[in-house]
């Protein structure tokens, strides 16, 4: 894992390559959440400031799912259908990028910390009071 002291720029992107972008890390810990839509598409969730995160290309094939309240932004490339980042509900000044979609496998550079989505009113709380972004 490395030392939280230690901001690191990974790249990433979708399975095609038609979405790329970066990201400035500086908290090395991920959700794995148990709701729905995460669970079906493998989701682990790196929740970063907007200003750390650019989107270096393909803003054009982007589309966007939403379901629900609607406040989740949830984007995927239209082209390979990947869901490498989107808007998510409880940090919507925020993206979450999915730690699976970026350059190189770093997972281990990660704590991993499971989160239960699948009752998410419940536990949202939990969630909101552990991210110091």
């Amino acid at each position: 894992m490395v030392s939280a002291n230690q901001p690191k720029i990974y790249t990433g992107g979708c399975h095609c390559g038609a979405v790329l972008f970066k990201v400035a890390v500086e908290k090395y810990q991920v959700d794995e959440c148990n709701c729905s839509i995460c669970q079906k598409k493998g989701f682990l969730h790196l929740i970063v400031p907007c200003n750390k995160f650019t989107l270096l290309k393909g803003e054009e094939v982007l589309t966007t799912y939403t379901f629900n309240t609607g406040v989740a932004k949830h984007k995927f490339c239209k082209i390979c259908g990947v869901h490498s980042f989107y808007i998510p509900r409880s940090h919507p000044d925020c993206i979450d990028v999915n730690l699976r979609c970026l350059d190189g496998n770093p997972i281990s550079d990660f704590e991993v910390t499971p989160f239960d989505g699948a009752n998410w009113e419940q536990n949202i709380q939990n969630l909101r009071s552990r991210k110091t972004l």
